[in-house]
């Protein structure tokens, strides 16, 4: 699935983004669309200061609302920031 065609580029969107290091911790990250700087035909998901590739790996919500249900049905309630 071609998930670019979905989306443009300065469009935010949320991102539920595992924490490498404990795959047990998540949170609810803002992205932006942006062009890939490196292949300028591509776009991809810029968060954290890095880009990431906009592939299905990633649950890319269009709202905030929408990524805190996801969060909650896949991982139980919010506690705290969970915004990182």
């Amino acid at each position: 699935m071609n998930m670019e065609q979905n989306y443009g580029p300065g469009e935010i969107v949320y991102i539920i983004i595992r924490n490498p290091h404990a795959q047990d911790v998540a949170q609810i990250q803002q992205a932006a669309i942006v062009q890939h700087p490196e292949k300028t035909n591509e776009l991809a998901l810029f968060a954290h200061d890095n880009y990431y590739p906009l592939t299905e790996e990633f649950a890319i919500f269009s709202t905030e609302a929408e990524a805190e249900i996801a969060y909650q049905e896949a991982f139980g309630s919010i506690d705290g920031d969970y915004h990182g």
